[in-house]
Protein backbone atom coordinates (compact mmCIF):
# COMPACT_ATOMS: atom_id res chain seq x y z
CA UNK A 1 0.00 0.00 0.00
CA UNK A 2 1.58 3.05 -1.36
CA UNK A 3 1.78 5.10 2.74
CA UNK A 4 -1.14 7.30 3.63
CA UNK A 5 -0.32 11.18 4.67
CA UNK A 6 -0.69 11.76 8.86
CA UNK A 7 0.19 15.04 9.76
CA UNK A 8 -2.15 15.85 12.40
CA UNK A 9 -4.04 13.64 15.16
CA UNK A 10 -6.73 14.84 17.57
CA UNK A 11 -6.99 12.53 20.92
CA UNK A 12 -10.32 13.24 22.56
CA UNK A 13 -9.79 11.22 25.53
CA UNK A 14 -8.00 10.26 27.92
CA UNK A 15 -5.35 8.17 26.52
CA UNK A 16 -1.79 6.84 27.96
CA UNK A 17 1.08 9.42 27.00
CA UNK A 18 3.04 7.16 25.49
CA UNK A 19 0.60 7.40 22.93
CA UNK A 20 1.05 11.12 21.73
CA UNK A 21 4.73 10.36 22.42
CA UNK A 22 5.21 7.59 19.75
CA UNK A 23 3.23 9.81 17.11
CA UNK A 24 5.06 13.03 18.25
CA UNK A 25 8.57 11.48 17.91
CA UNK A 26 7.39 10.40 14.09
CA UNK A 27 6.40 13.91 12.93
CA UNK A 28 2.84 13.59 13.98
CA UNK A 29 1.62 16.79 15.40
CA UNK A 30 -0.80 15.73 17.86
CA UNK A 31 -3.78 17.91 19.98
CA UNK A 32 -5.19 16.66 22.60
CA UNK A 33 -8.79 17.97 23.82
CA UNK A 34 -11.17 15.95 26.18
CA UNK A 35 -14.78 16.27 26.86
CA UNK A 36 -15.74 18.25 23.99
CA UNK A 37 -19.31 18.14 23.21
CA UNK A 38 -20.47 16.59 19.71
CA UNK A 39 -20.74 20.14 17.87
CA UNK A 40 -17.26 21.60 19.20
CA UNK A 41 -15.61 18.29 18.52
CA UNK A 42 -17.84 18.00 14.25
CA UNK A 43 -15.87 21.43 14.11
CA UNK A 44 -12.80 20.49 15.47
CA UNK A 45 -12.60 17.68 13.47
CA UNK A 46 -11.51 19.37 9.96
CA UNK A 47 -8.27 20.29 10.94
CA UNK A 48 -6.58 16.83 11.41
CA UNK A 49 -6.28 13.59 9.14
CA UNK A 50 -6.43 11.12 12.19
CA UNK A 51 -8.59 10.51 15.36
CA UNK A 52 -7.75 8.92 18.46
CA UNK A 53 -10.53 7.55 20.79
CA UNK A 54 -11.48 5.33 23.88
CA UNK A 55 -15.44 4.65 24.28
CA UNK A 56 -16.74 7.60 25.40
CA UNK A 57 -16.32 9.37 22.13
CA UNK A 58 -19.46 8.48 19.43
CA UNK A 59 -18.33 8.91 16.10
CA UNK A 60 -20.87 9.19 13.66
CA UNK A 61 -22.13 9.41 10.54
CA UNK A 62 -23.04 13.38 10.96
CA UNK A 63 -19.40 13.42 12.79
CA UNK A 64 -17.71 11.42 10.09
CA UNK A 65 -19.73 13.41 6.94
CA UNK A 66 -18.22 16.79 8.27
CA UNK A 67 -14.83 15.60 8.47
CA UNK A 68 -13.09 16.45 5.35
CA UNK A 69 -9.86 15.79 5.60
CA UNK A 70 -10.01 12.78 7.95
CA UNK A 71 -8.27 9.46 6.91
CA UNK A 72 -7.72 7.29 10.12
CA UNK A 73 -10.07 6.45 13.13
CA UNK A 74 -8.20 4.72 16.06
CA UNK A 75 -9.94 3.27 18.55
CA UNK A 76 -7.53 2.43 21.70
CA UNK A 77 -9.29 -0.21 22.48
CA UNK A 78 -10.93 -3.44 21.11
CA UNK A 79 -14.74 -3.10 20.27
CA UNK A 80 -15.82 -0.28 17.86
CA UNK A 81 -19.42 0.40 18.98
CA UNK A 82 -18.74 3.96 19.42
CA UNK A 83 -17.95 4.36 15.36
CA UNK A 84 -20.49 4.24 12.54
CA UNK A 85 -17.62 1.74 10.64
CA UNK A 86 -20.06 2.03 7.30
CA UNK A 87 -19.95 5.68 7.42
CA UNK A 88 -16.21 5.63 8.01
CA UNK A 89 -16.46 3.40 4.70
CA UNK A 90 -18.19 5.19 2.07
CA UNK A 91 -16.07 8.25 3.50
CA UNK A 92 -13.05 5.94 2.78
CA UNK A 93 -11.66 6.46 6.52
CA UNK A 94 -10.18 3.63 7.77
CA UNK A 95 -11.38 2.30 11.11
CA UNK A 96 -8.78 0.65 13.73
CA UNK A 97 -8.66 -0.63 17.04
CA UNK A 98 -5.81 -2.45 19.29
CA UNK A 99 -7.56 -5.92 19.17
CA UNK A 100 -4.83 -7.45 21.51
CA UNK A 101 -4.43 -4.86 24.00
CA UNK A 102 -7.39 -5.34 26.53
CA UNK A 103 -7.09 -9.16 25.89
CA UNK A 104 -5.39 -10.14 29.77
CA UNK A 105 -7.09 -7.38 31.33
CA UNK A 106 -10.54 -8.51 30.45
CA UNK A 107 -9.63 -12.15 30.51
CA UNK A 108 -8.52 -11.74 34.12
CA UNK A 109 -11.99 -9.58 34.86
CA UNK A 110 -13.79 -12.21 33.77
CA UNK A 111 -12.21 -15.00 35.95
CA UNK A 112 -12.42 -12.73 38.86
CA UNK A 113 -16.13 -12.78 38.40
CA UNK A 114 -16.56 -16.42 38.30
CA UNK A 115 -14.62 -17.09 41.37
CA UNK A 116 -16.85 -13.93 43.35
CA UNK A 117 -20.14 -15.77 41.85
CA UNK A 118 -19.00 -19.38 42.91
CA UNK A 119 -18.26 -18.01 46.18
CA UNK A 120 -20.26 -14.55 47.11
CA UNK A 121 -17.12 -12.60 48.05
CA UNK A 122 -18.63 -9.22 47.30
CA UNK A 123 -22.13 -9.76 48.82
CA UNK A 124 -19.82 -11.35 51.87
CA UNK A 125 -17.49 -8.19 52.04
CA UNK A 126 -20.87 -5.50 52.40
CA UNK A 127 -22.09 -7.89 54.85
CA UNK A 128 -19.09 -7.62 56.80
CA UNK A 129 -18.82 -3.46 56.47
CA UNK A 130 -22.17 -3.47 57.80
CA UNK A 131 -21.01 -5.09 60.88
CA UNK A 132 -22.55 -8.91 60.19
CA UNK A 133 -21.15 -12.45 60.57
CA UNK A 134 -23.16 -14.15 58.67
CA UNK A 135 -21.06 -17.64 57.49
CA UNK A 136 -24.09 -19.61 56.58
CA UNK A 137 -25.45 -16.94 54.29
CA UNK A 138 -22.93 -16.86 52.08
CA UNK A 139 -22.04 -20.98 51.42
CA UNK A 140 -20.69 -21.12 48.09
CA UNK A 141 -19.69 -23.87 45.73
CA UNK A 142 -16.00 -25.13 44.41
CA UNK A 143 -15.54 -24.30 40.82
CA UNK A 144 -13.31 -27.91 40.31
CA UNK A 145 -14.75 -30.37 38.24
CA UNK A 146 -17.47 -27.84 37.05
CA UNK A 147 -18.82 -27.16 33.35
CA UNK A 148 -17.84 -23.48 31.94
CA UNK A 149 -19.09 -22.67 28.35
CA UNK A 150 -17.20 -19.91 26.57
CA UNK A 151 -19.45 -18.49 24.06
CA UNK A 152 -16.57 -16.46 21.65
CA UNK A 153 -12.92 -18.07 21.29
CA UNK A 154 -11.14 -15.35 20.14
CA UNK A 155 -7.71 -14.26 22.20
CA UNK A 156 -9.99 -13.01 25.80
CA UNK A 157 -11.98 -16.66 25.40
CA UNK A 158 -8.80 -18.59 24.43
CA UNK A 159 -6.91 -16.56 27.69
CA UNK A 160 -10.48 -17.20 30.29
CA UNK A 161 -10.37 -20.93 29.12
CA UNK A 162 -6.73 -21.25 30.08
CA UNK A 163 -6.69 -19.98 33.53
CA UNK A 164 -10.23 -21.76 34.69
CA UNK A 165 -8.82 -25.27 33.63
CA UNK A 166 -6.13 -24.31 36.40
CA UNK A 167 -9.08 -24.75 38.66
CA UNK A 168 -9.69 -28.21 37.04
CA UNK A 169 -12.81 -26.64 34.98
CA UNK A 170 -13.99 -28.28 31.99
CA UNK A 171 -14.11 -25.93 29.14
CA UNK A 172 -16.84 -26.14 26.61
CA UNK A 173 -17.44 -23.60 23.85
CA UNK A 174 -18.70 -22.21 20.62
CA UNK A 175 -17.39 -20.21 18.15
CA UNK A 176 -18.43 -19.97 14.16
CA UNK A 177 -14.63 -18.31 13.05
CA UNK A 178 -12.11 -20.52 15.34
CA UNK A 179 -11.40 -24.56 14.16
CA UNK A 180 -12.84 -27.12 16.32
CA UNK A 181 -9.22 -28.65 15.75
CA UNK A 182 -7.46 -24.61 17.16
CA UNK A 183 -9.59 -24.37 20.21
CA UNK A 184 -8.98 -28.02 21.35
CA UNK A 185 -5.50 -27.28 21.18
CA UNK A 186 -5.79 -25.10 24.16
CA UNK A 187 -8.17 -27.84 26.05
CA UNK A 188 -11.81 -26.49 24.94
CA UNK A 189 -14.39 -28.85 23.08
CA UNK A 190 -16.22 -27.09 20.54
CA UNK A 191 -20.12 -27.97 20.32
CA UNK A 192 -23.10 -26.64 18.91
CA UNK A 193 -25.17 -23.76 21.51
CA UNK A 194 -27.80 -26.10 21.62
CA UNK A 195 -25.23 -28.84 22.86
CA UNK A 196 -23.88 -26.43 25.26
CA UNK A 197 -26.72 -24.52 27.14
CA UNK A 198 -27.74 -27.50 29.14
CA UNK A 199 -24.15 -28.62 29.61
CA UNK A 200 -22.91 -25.97 31.59
CA UNK A 201 -22.78 -24.58 35.28
CA UNK A 202 -21.09 -21.59 33.87
CA UNK A 203 -21.43 -19.21 31.01
CA UNK A 204 -19.01 -16.54 29.95
CA UNK A 205 -19.53 -14.56 26.91
CA UNK A 206 -16.96 -13.03 24.72
CA UNK A 207 -18.49 -12.48 20.93
CA UNK A 208 -18.98 -8.74 19.18
CA UNK A 209 -22.07 -7.38 19.33
CA UNK A 210 -23.69 -7.19 15.89
CA UNK A 211 -27.51 -8.60 14.99
CA UNK A 212 -26.70 -12.53 15.59
CA UNK A 213 -25.36 -11.99 19.40
CA UNK A 214 -28.08 -9.26 20.60
CA UNK A 215 -30.25 -11.39 22.86
CA UNK A 216 -28.14 -14.36 22.78
CA UNK A 217 -28.69 -15.66 26.23
CA UNK A 218 -32.53 -14.97 26.37
CA UNK A 219 -36.01 -16.40 28.06
CA UNK A 220 -35.58 -19.21 25.16
CA UNK A 221 -31.73 -20.18 26.29
CA UNK A 222 -32.26 -19.85 29.59
CA UNK A 223 -34.82 -22.25 29.45
CA UNK A 224 -32.50 -24.76 28.08
CA UNK A 225 -29.87 -24.14 30.57
CA UNK A 226 -29.30 -26.03 33.75
CA UNK A 227 -31.34 -24.63 37.03
CA UNK A 228 -29.18 -22.38 38.83
CA UNK A 229 -26.61 -21.78 35.78
CA UNK A 230 -24.37 -18.24 36.54
CA UNK A 231 -23.74 -16.20 33.81
CA UNK A 232 -20.77 -13.87 33.39
CA UNK A 233 -20.44 -10.70 30.27
CA UNK A 234 -17.68 -8.37 30.33
CA UNK A 235 -18.25 -8.34 26.70
CA UNK A 236 -20.64 -5.81 25.23
CA UNK A 237 -23.99 -5.25 26.45
CA UNK A 238 -27.13 -6.78 24.95
CA UNK A 239 -25.18 -9.96 24.46
CA UNK A 240 -27.16 -11.38 27.56
CA UNK A 241 -31.33 -9.93 27.04
CA UNK A 242 -31.63 -8.06 30.39
CA UNK A 243 -34.98 -8.48 31.20
CA UNK A 244 -34.72 -12.52 30.29
CA UNK A 245 -31.47 -12.82 32.93
CA UNK A 246 -33.71 -10.83 35.60
CA UNK A 247 -36.64 -12.94 34.80
CA UNK A 248 -34.20 -16.19 35.40
CA UNK A 249 -32.56 -14.69 38.62
CA UNK A 250 -36.07 -13.96 39.98
CA UNK A 251 -37.12 -17.61 39.09
CA UNK A 252 -34.11 -19.51 40.05
CA UNK A 253 -32.98 -20.61 36.38
CA UNK A 254 -30.37 -18.41 36.89
CA UNK A 255 -28.21 -18.36 39.78
CA UNK A 256 -26.43 -15.46 39.39
CA UNK A 257 -24.94 -12.90 36.98
CA UNK A 258 -21.51 -11.27 37.09
CA UNK A 259 -21.81 -8.28 34.76
CA UNK A 260 -19.53 -5.98 33.63
CA UNK A 261 -21.40 -4.40 30.70
CA UNK A 262 -24.94 -3.17 30.20
CA UNK A 263 -27.26 -2.09 26.93
CA UNK A 264 -27.28 1.29 28.53
CA UNK A 265 -23.94 2.85 30.63
CA UNK A 266 -24.83 3.69 32.90
CA UNK A 267 -27.62 1.63 33.48
CA UNK A 268 -30.57 3.67 34.52
CA UNK A 269 -32.53 0.81 35.18
CA UNK A 270 -30.99 -0.51 38.19
CA UNK A 271 -33.08 -4.01 38.77
CA UNK A 272 -29.98 -6.04 38.04
CA UNK A 273 -27.69 -3.89 39.57
CA UNK A 274 -29.49 -3.78 42.79
CA UNK A 275 -30.71 -7.62 42.64
CA UNK A 276 -28.96 -9.72 45.69
CA UNK A 277 -27.48 -12.39 43.08
CA UNK A 278 -25.45 -9.89 40.88
CA UNK A 279 -22.34 -9.15 40.99
CA UNK A 280 -21.53 -5.88 38.82
CA UNK A 281 -18.99 -3.31 37.65
CA UNK A 282 -18.95 0.07 35.77
CA UNK A 283 -17.41 -1.48 32.61
CA UNK A 284 -13.85 -2.39 34.16
CA UNK A 285 -13.00 -4.37 31.42
CA UNK A 286 -10.31 -2.78 30.15
CA UNK A 287 -9.15 -0.55 32.70
CA UNK A 288 -6.03 -1.68 34.15
CA UNK A 289 -2.96 0.31 33.77
CA UNK A 290 -1.39 -2.24 32.21
CA UNK A 291 -4.26 -2.64 29.41
CA UNK A 292 -4.61 1.67 28.91
CA UNK A 293 -0.66 1.79 28.28
CA UNK A 294 -0.97 -1.19 25.83
CA UNK A 295 -3.77 0.27 24.03
CA UNK A 296 -2.44 3.79 23.50
CA UNK A 297 1.04 2.33 23.23
CA UNK A 298 -0.44 0.03 20.33
CA UNK A 299 -2.57 2.23 18.90
CA UNK A 300 0.20 4.59 17.98
CA UNK A 301 2.58 2.13 16.59
CA UNK A 302 0.02 0.91 14.13
CA UNK A 303 -0.47 4.21 13.27
CA UNK A 304 2.92 4.80 12.58
CA UNK A 305 3.60 1.56 10.73
CA UNK A 306 0.63 2.45 8.40
CA UNK A 307 1.90 5.76 7.24
CA UNK A 308 5.29 4.41 7.03
CA UNK A 309 4.07 1.98 4.78
CA UNK A 310 5.49 -1.13 6.81
CA UNK A 311 1.98 -2.81 8.21
CA UNK A 312 -1.68 -2.31 8.56
CA UNK A 313 -2.53 -4.28 11.98
CA UNK A 314 -6.57 -3.44 13.70
CA UNK A 315 -7.86 -2.16 10.83
CA UNK A 316 -11.74 -3.59 11.05
CA UNK A 317 -12.88 -2.21 7.82
CA UNK A 318 -10.00 -2.26 5.52
CA UNK A 319 -9.03 -5.84 4.91
CA UNK A 320 -8.21 -5.29 1.12
CA UNK A 321 -5.36 -3.58 2.04
CA UNK A 322 -3.53 -5.70 4.75
CA UNK A 323 -1.88 -7.24 1.50
CA UNK A 324 -1.04 -4.17 -0.25
CA UNK A 325 2.69 -3.45 1.99
CA UNK A 326 5.10 -4.91 -0.73
CA UNK A 327 6.19 -3.31 -3.73
CA UNK A 328 5.06 -5.83 -6.33
CA UNK A 329 1.63 -4.96 -4.56
CA UNK A 330 2.57 -1.28 -4.86
CA UNK A 331 3.10 -1.65 -8.87
CA UNK A 332 -0.20 -4.32 -9.46
CA UNK A 333 -1.97 -1.72 -7.69
CA UNK A 334 -0.60 0.92 -9.72
CA UNK A 335 -1.47 -1.16 -13.03
CA UNK A 336 -5.07 -1.77 -11.80
CA UNK A 337 -5.65 2.22 -11.44
CA UNK A 338 -4.36 2.58 -14.88
CA UNK A 339 -6.34 0.11 -16.74
CA UNK A 340 -9.48 1.50 -15.02
CA UNK A 341 -8.57 5.11 -15.99
CA UNK A 342 -7.95 3.89 -20.07
CA UNK A 343 -11.32 1.69 -19.99
CA UNK A 344 -13.01 4.67 -18.15
CA UNK A 345 -11.69 7.50 -20.43
CA UNK A 346 -12.68 4.84 -23.61
CA UNK A 347 -15.98 4.86 -22.76
CA UNK A 348 -16.80 7.83 -21.06
CA UNK A 349 -19.80 8.51 -24.32
CA UNK A 350 -21.21 5.32 -23.02
CA UNK A 351 -22.02 5.32 -19.21
CA UNK A 352 -23.13 4.35 -17.17
CA UNK A 353 -21.48 1.42 -16.37
CA UNK A 354 -23.71 -1.78 -15.42
CA UNK A 355 -20.97 -4.57 -15.12
CA UNK A 356 -17.26 -5.12 -14.35
CA UNK A 357 -15.43 -8.35 -14.77
CA UNK A 358 -11.54 -8.44 -13.24
CA UNK A 359 -9.88 -11.89 -14.37
CA UNK A 360 -6.25 -12.28 -12.78
CA UNK A 361 -3.95 -14.54 -14.44
CA UNK A 362 -0.94 -16.55 -13.44
CA UNK A 363 0.30 -18.00 -9.88
CA UNK A 364 1.88 -14.54 -9.09
CA UNK A 365 -1.52 -13.00 -8.79
CA UNK A 366 -3.45 -15.70 -7.22
CA UNK A 367 -3.40 -13.58 -4.15
CA UNK A 368 -4.14 -10.26 -4.91
CA UNK A 369 -7.36 -10.40 -6.76
CA UNK A 370 -8.98 -8.95 -4.11
CA UNK A 371 -7.16 -5.46 -4.04
CA UNK A 372 -6.51 -6.00 -8.16
CA UNK A 373 -10.29 -5.47 -7.77
CA UNK A 374 -10.48 -2.21 -6.10
CA UNK A 375 -7.29 -0.51 -7.74
CA UNK A 376 -9.01 -1.13 -11.09
CA UNK A 377 -12.66 -0.07 -10.04
CA UNK A 378 -10.98 3.22 -8.22
CA UNK A 379 -9.46 4.14 -11.75
CA UNK A 380 -12.62 3.71 -13.40
CA UNK A 381 -14.52 5.53 -11.22
CA UNK A 382 -12.34 8.51 -9.86
CA UNK A 383 -13.73 10.99 -12.24
CA UNK A 384 -17.17 10.40 -11.70
CA UNK A 385 -19.07 13.04 -10.25
CA UNK A 386 -19.46 13.62 -6.36
CA UNK A 387 -17.20 10.53 -5.19
CA UNK A 388 -13.75 10.14 -3.75
CA UNK A 389 -12.87 6.42 -4.39
CA UNK A 390 -10.27 4.70 -2.45
CA UNK A 391 -9.48 0.91 -1.83
CA UNK A 392 -11.46 1.18 0.99
CA UNK A 393 -14.93 2.68 -0.06
CA UNK A 394 -14.77 1.74 -3.44
CA UNK A 395 -17.05 -1.74 -3.58
CA UNK A 396 -19.56 -0.12 -1.76
CA UNK A 397 -19.35 3.14 -4.32
CA UNK A 398 -19.77 0.64 -7.01
CA UNK A 399 -22.49 -1.43 -5.26
CA UNK A 400 -24.43 2.03 -4.94
CA UNK A 401 -23.74 2.52 -8.27
CA UNK A 402 -25.61 -0.09 -9.65
CA UNK A 403 -22.25 -1.97 -10.89
CA UNK A 404 -22.35 -5.55 -10.90
CA UNK A 405 -18.25 -6.58 -9.73
CA UNK A 406 -17.27 -9.81 -10.95
CA UNK A 407 -13.80 -11.14 -9.83
CA UNK A 408 -12.27 -14.43 -11.34
CA UNK A 409 -8.29 -15.71 -11.24
CA UNK A 410 -7.34 -18.12 -13.73
CA UNK A 411 -4.24 -20.37 -13.00
CA UNK A 412 -2.43 -20.17 -16.54
CA UNK A 413 0.76 -21.58 -17.13
CA UNK A 414 1.20 -20.05 -20.73
CA UNK A 415 1.50 -16.94 -18.62
CA UNK A 416 4.86 -15.83 -17.54
CA UNK A 417 4.20 -12.77 -15.43
CA UNK A 418 0.40 -11.82 -14.36
CA UNK A 419 -1.75 -10.49 -16.45
CA UNK A 420 -5.25 -8.61 -15.20
CA UNK A 421 -7.66 -8.58 -17.49
CA UNK A 422 -10.84 -5.94 -17.43
CA UNK A 423 -13.97 -5.83 -19.40
CA UNK A 424 -16.71 -3.33 -18.86
CA UNK A 425 -19.86 -2.89 -20.09
CA UNK A 426 -21.49 0.71 -20.62
CA UNK A 427 -24.49 0.82 -21.67
CA UNK A 428 -24.60 -2.38 -23.86
CA UNK A 429 -21.01 -1.76 -25.32
CA UNK A 430 -18.28 -4.13 -24.05
CA UNK A 431 -14.52 -2.33 -23.76
CA UNK A 432 -12.24 -4.65 -22.72
CA UNK A 433 -8.48 -4.36 -21.80
CA UNK A 434 -5.41 -6.27 -20.63
CA UNK A 435 -1.83 -5.27 -18.79
CA UNK A 436 0.91 -6.98 -16.90
CA UNK A 437 4.01 -5.20 -14.66
CA UNK A 438 7.22 -5.47 -17.00
CA UNK A 439 10.45 -3.99 -15.05
CA UNK A 440 8.63 -2.56 -12.60
CA UNK A 441 6.26 -0.64 -14.75
CA UNK A 442 2.52 -1.05 -15.50
CA UNK A 443 1.84 -2.14 -19.36
CA UNK A 444 -0.95 -2.27 -21.44
CA UNK A 445 -0.88 -5.34 -23.64
CA UNK A 446 -4.36 -5.46 -25.35
CA UNK A 447 -7.18 -2.52 -25.92
CA UNK A 448 -10.28 -4.05 -27.14
CA UNK A 449 -9.16 -6.91 -29.44
CA UNK A 450 -6.01 -4.31 -30.34
CA UNK A 451 -2.84 -6.35 -29.27
CA UNK A 452 0.33 -3.93 -28.99
CA UNK A 453 3.19 -4.69 -30.84
CA UNK A 454 5.21 -3.14 -27.62
CA UNK A 455 3.62 -2.59 -24.69
CA UNK A 456 2.24 0.87 -24.00
CA UNK A 457 4.08 1.78 -20.18
CA UNK A 458 1.09 3.38 -18.46
CA UNK A 459 2.95 6.57 -17.22
CA UNK A 460 2.59 10.16 -18.41
CA UNK A 461 0.27 11.59 -20.88
CA UNK A 462 -1.38 9.11 -22.68
CA UNK A 463 -3.82 9.42 -26.34
CA UNK A 464 -5.45 6.40 -27.59
CA UNK A 465 -7.46 6.88 -31.19
CA UNK A 466 -9.08 4.28 -33.41
CA UNK A 467 -8.80 4.23 -36.85
CA UNK A 468 -8.28 1.72 -39.91
CA UNK A 469 -4.27 1.51 -40.67
CA UNK A 470 -2.62 3.47 -43.78
CA UNK A 471 1.24 5.02 -44.11
CA UNK A 472 -0.07 8.26 -43.34
CA UNK A 473 -1.88 8.20 -40.20
CA UNK A 474 0.97 8.76 -37.52
CA UNK A 475 2.20 11.95 -39.54
CA UNK A 476 -1.32 13.15 -39.86
CA UNK A 477 -1.86 12.63 -36.34
CA UNK A 478 1.51 14.16 -35.51
CA UNK A 479 0.94 17.67 -37.52
CA UNK A 480 -2.61 17.96 -36.00
CA UNK A 481 -1.12 17.20 -32.42
CA UNK A 482 1.67 20.00 -33.50
CA UNK A 483 -0.81 22.88 -34.55
CA UNK A 484 -2.14 22.25 -30.97
CA UNK A 485 1.43 22.62 -29.56
CA UNK A 486 1.38 19.06 -28.20
CA UNK A 487 4.48 17.00 -28.99
CA UNK A 488 4.46 12.97 -29.43
CA UNK A 489 6.90 11.38 -27.11
CA UNK A 490 6.33 7.49 -27.74
CA UNK A 491 4.07 5.57 -30.29
CA UNK A 492 2.46 1.98 -30.14
CA UNK A 493 0.92 0.24 -33.14
CA UNK A 494 -1.61 -3.21 -32.82
CA UNK A 495 0.22 -6.10 -34.14
CA UNK A 496 -3.21 -6.92 -36.69
CA UNK A 497 -2.90 -4.50 -39.81
CA UNK A 498 -6.84 -4.99 -41.17
CA UNK A 499 -10.06 -3.28 -39.76
CA UNK A 500 -10.44 -0.35 -37.53
CA UNK A 501 -8.39 -0.66 -34.64
CA UNK A 502 -6.53 0.78 -31.52
CA UNK A 503 -3.21 3.03 -31.29
CA UNK A 504 -1.83 4.65 -28.50
CA UNK A 505 0.68 7.67 -28.18
CA UNK A 506 2.39 9.45 -25.63
CA UNK A 507 2.06 12.66 -25.65
CA UNK A 508 3.81 15.87 -23.88
CA UNK A 509 0.75 17.38 -22.70
CA UNK A 510 -3.47 16.41 -22.85
CA UNK A 511 -5.07 17.96 -25.98
CA UNK A 512 -7.56 21.03 -25.53
CA UNK A 513 -10.77 19.50 -27.80
CA UNK A 514 -10.47 15.61 -28.72
CA UNK A 515 -13.02 17.08 -31.36
CA UNK A 516 -10.05 18.24 -32.95
CA UNK A 517 -8.96 14.50 -34.18
CA UNK A 518 -12.33 13.36 -35.85
CA UNK A 519 -11.15 14.01 -39.29
CA UNK A 520 -8.71 11.66 -38.77
CA UNK A 521 -10.00 8.86 -36.51
CA UNK A 522 -13.39 6.92 -35.56
CA UNK A 523 -12.76 7.32 -31.80
CA UNK A 524 -10.01 9.10 -29.18
CA UNK A 525 -9.64 9.11 -25.78
CA UNK A 526 -6.86 10.09 -23.10
CA UNK A 527 -5.51 9.76 -20.18
CA UNK A 528 -3.55 11.67 -17.53
CA UNK A 529 -1.65 8.60 -14.86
Amino acid sequence: MAPISIKTVLISESVDPRCRAILEENGIRVTEKQNMKKEELISEIKNYDGLVVRSATKVTADFINAADNLKIIGRAGTGVDNVDVDAATKKGIIVMNTPSGNTISAAELTCALLMSLSRNVPQATMSMKQGNWDRKKFMGAELYGKVLGIVGLGRIGKEVATRMQAFGMRTIGYDPITPPEVSASWGVEQMSLEQLWPQCDYITVHTPLMPSTVGLLCDETFAKCKRGVKVVNCARGGIIDEAALLRALESGQCGGAGLDVFIEEPPRNRSLVDHPNVISCPHLGASTKEAQARCGEDIALQIVDMVKGKNLVGAVNAQVLASTFSQESHQLIALGKAVGAVLQSCSTSKKPFSRVQITTQGDCMKSCTGYMTSAVLVGLLSHESGCCPNLINILSIAKETGIMVNQIHSASDEVAEGVCKVEIVANGCSFKASGSVQGGVPVLLELSDSVFRQPVSLTGNLLFFKASPSPQLLSSVAGLLASEGVEIESFSAPVDRAGDLWYCVGVSSLIRDLNALKPLVKEAAQVSI
